[in-house]
């Protein structure tokens, strides 16, 4: 098992550690309703170290990407993050990941952490361009530091503007003393924030710093079981749950990162699949009866006949409501289309609605 730089860090906070993605990672420090209400109303910091990172640098770094990704690098600009997936032969996904443009020659890449290798193998073997690769997943250090009081929380420690700075963009700055930070404006819980990547040997430096600044804010450290709620009240993919090797990138709404104006890996088998129609949709649901879906549960029409199943399911803290998703046949897809979750036997009634849950 795999340890990220802060491993001790955690322990010494009393976090309960658990095995996720080969590493053993943070699930919760105190509960994971009070981290979840943390970073909707305060702030919270994830240690997501486990990530993984790879440069792609050299004059025919951007034919490579463009090869590799649905979206279109092309559109990016120096300092611009763009979220995208790598498809593979088959149509499926390789993984889903964001691209930073750093310049014309180069980009940095992150990973979901349990298919760094997987991802890693797979571009090389499509790097016929000759681009330079290099995996960084070991030598950097990935803090979330998300909530409405990020941004006040981080100007303490840097000159960057950061309320200036739009979604989806970063820059590479100081921050808390420290050179050559990835300030990046984006994050996985829809609180709005900021995700900091810095060389592992400043990791408790930073991790001290921004405690530091956020104590006026109620700071607290959050594990992977707040940011499984967070994620889905937002409605964002998980790889391994709603999404994976052999789930259409355009049935799982990901049309929207799939841009036909360019030649990539699968994208005639993608085009042609999008001129027939799709078949099945992956969809949220709120329940309407009283109780929590779960992953692999059955999605049944009133009959009782298996539509689908649930990929990702909880108990909503914001809503307080048993909140899922998962594929159904097309016509299932609608809005208010009543379906049934199937729990122990019992059919509880859910409703398709529209993501995100929580809307703001």
């Amino acid at each position: 098992m795999k340890t990220v730089p802060l491993h001790h860090v955690h322990v010494r906070l009393g976090a309960k550690m658990v095995p996720f993605a080969g590493f053993e990672m943070p699930v919760r420090y105190s509960s994971d309703l009070d981290e979840h209400h943390t970073v909707r109303n305060n702030v919270g910091v994830f240690d997501v170290s486990h990530m993984g990172e790879f440069s792609i640098k050299g004059p025919n770094a951007t034919a490579l990407v463009q090869k590799v990704t649905s979206n279109d690098a092309s559109a990016l600009y120096n300092g611009k993050v763009q979220y995208s997936y790598l498809p593979n032969a088959a149509g499926g996904i390789v993984d889903d990941l964001l691209v930073y443009k750093v310049s014309d020659d180069e980009y940095f890449l992150v990973v979901n952490a349990s298919n760094i290798e997987k991802d890693w193998n797979w571009i090389q073997s499509q790097n016929t361009e000759g681009a330079a690769m290099d995996n960084l997943s070991d030598d950097l250090c990935l803090l979330a530091v998300q909530g409405p009081d990020a941004t006040a929380t981080l100007q303490k420690l840097t000159s960057e503007n950061l309320a200036a700075m739009e979604y989806y963009t970063f820059k590479i700055g100081e921050m808390a003393g420290i050179e050559n930070v990835i300030i990046s404006a984006t994050g996985y819980t829809g609180s709005g924030g900021f995700e900091i990547y810095v060389d592992k040997k400043d990791a408790e430096k930073m991790w001290n710093a921004i405690f530091e600044a956020g104590e006026e804010f109620g700071i607290k450290p959050v594990g992977l079981g707040a940011r499984d709620t967070l994620r889905l009240e937002k409605g964002f993919c998980l790889y391994g749950n709603d999404i994976d090797d052999t789930t259409s990138p355009l049935e799982a709404g990901l049309g929207w990162v799939t841009k036909f104006n360019k030649d990539f890996i699968s994208s005639a088998a993608l085009k042609q699949q999008k001129e027939a129609g799709l078949k099945r949709k992956l969809i949220g649901f709120e329940m309407i009866d009283r109780g929590i879906p779960r992953g692999h549960y059955e999605l049944c029409d009133a009959d009782g006949h298996k539509l689908g199943e649930v990929t990702s399911g909880t108990q909503s803290p914001t809503l307080q409501k048993g909140i899922g998703m998962g594929y159904v046949p097309a016509a299932y897809s609608k809005p208010d289309t009543e379906i049934f979750v199937k729990v122990r036997d019992r059919l509880l009634k859910a409703k398709v609605v529209k993501l995100p849950f929580v809307k703001n």
